[in-house]
């Protein structure tokens, strides 16, 4: 078998480098942008005049693709023993997260186009929506200094659904298909055999979980004729979608309530989730505000409850280089099999965020960030998940279950 190509390349104004003394690529679920950073030396005695602040980079490892971005700080240094050049940068989503949302109030919008009117005037125009279903919204306002990045998040979580960027650049809102295989087997054994762990650490921890949360809601008045088209709509393409209603489910308990109707407006929009792993009664309430039906607010509530439950666990590897045993680049999304023998693991885990650091010879690590598998972003693929809970009695019990 061919030894995998880690050499880690960015381009530049159509110019390759390759060269360095230290290197940084870190993507994560959780961190709004994805950031790399690299340092070379430069013999030469001379810095690249086109190596500029915004410039667009691509950053690859071998032919592979890792991030496209921008250029966002460039370090010159000269002293008595070297010269030396520092840049740092990051992906699609720095804009969103650093600009303001365009101002604009709209009705009857579906995600999608709240979604376009959002980051298309900030130059993304890649967009694919990852669910089975999406929302269609009576109302959607932006105040003037909103970030885009926390109006992205917002119309996202109306759905449960949460958005990042791909290698390629293309803007992604949706959750992570459960149902994959995982793409390798990580082992850790007391006597060494077999071993392609260098470090494996976990924690858990009380600290930010909830064994009930309770979502505070409500809603403005709609109108007769807005309030029927509202609604959970099927994702088929980003320009053709079907409407349905997938509101109703025989295998969960409605643990959603209100008073009002569309017309005059609803109060008292409440939903409750419980995470039966946390050992004793550790209460939480949040309120949302605005929200058009109690869809909403349910899909809201799962999604804060399933941060939360994250928040518990947390599950660190270290392995060399930076590919699978199948040369497939480490990326967040995958699911991965543990076996570790000291901390009594035999299990699939989500890789949350990796990063790979590497420059100095033998020195080409990756650092995985594990979570429990399933749990995040639980209503992507609500029909695939259930299916997968039903086959699986352990997955039932882990689940988060809502409670009246």
């Amino acid at each position: 078998m061919p030894t995998p190509d880690n050499t880690v390349s960015i381009v530049i104004a159509g110019r390759l480098h390759s060269a360095w003394s230290r290197y940084q690529i870190d993507s994560d679920f959780l961190i709004p942008s994805d950031a790399w950073s690299v340092t070379l030396g430069l013999p030469g005695g001379t810095f690249p005049t086109y190596v500029e602040r915004g410039a667009p980079v691509t950053v690859k490892i071998g032919t592979d693709t890792v991030m496209v971005g921008r250029v966002a700080k460039v370090q010159r240094r000269v002293s008595r023993q070297q010269m030396s050049l520092s840049l740092t940068g990051c992906d699609g989503a720095k804009v969103l997260v650093d600009c303001a949302s365009p101002i604009f109030t709209s009705r009857q919008l579906s995600l999608e186009e709240v979604i376009a009117n959002v980051v298309r005037p900030l130059g993304i125009t890649h967009i694919r929506i990852d669910a089975e279903s999406s929302i269609r919204s009576d109302k959607v306002a932006v105040e003037p200094g909103e970030r885009a990045w926390d109006t992205l998040v917002r119309a996202a979580a109306g759905r449960g659904l949460w958005p990042w960027f791909e290698p390629d650049g293309t803007l992604v809102i949706g959750g992570p298909d459960y149902t994959t295989e995982p793409v390798a087997t990580l082992v850790m054994n007391l006597d060494g055999r077999g071993n392609n762990i260098l470090d494996l650490s976990d924690t858990s921890s009380i600290d930010g979980t909830y064994s009930e949360l309770t979502i505070l809601a409500q809603g403005h008045a709609q109108g007769s004729k807005s309030s029927a088209e509202l609604g959970i709509v099927e994702v088929d393409t980003f320009s053709a979608m079907a409407a349905t209603d997938e509101a109703g489910d025989e295998d969960e308990p409605d643990t959603a309530s209100s008073i009002g109707s569309p017309e005059t407006g609803f109060h008292g929009l409440k939903a409750v989730v419980r995470d039966p792993t946390v050992p004793y009664y550790r209460p939480q309430v949040m309120v949302v505000g605005d929200a058009d039906n109690l869809d909403q607010v349910r899909y809201r509530a799962r999604k804060a409850m399933a941060d939360a439950r994250l928040s518990g666990y947390d599950l660190v590897a270290i392995v060399k280089g930076h590919r699978t045993e199948a040369g497939q680049l480490w990326k967040p999304g995958q699911r991965i099999r543990i076996k570790s023998e000291p901390h009594g693991i035999d299990s699939v885990y989500f890789l949350m965020g990796r990063e790979f650091t590497g420059g100095r010879p033998d020195n080409t690590v990756t650092t995985l960030r594990l979570k429990e598998d399933g749990i995040w972003i639980p209503d992507a693929y609500p029909k695939k998940r259930k299916t997968k809970k039903r086959k699986s009695k352990m997955n039932k019990e882990l689940a988060i279950v809502d409670v009246e």
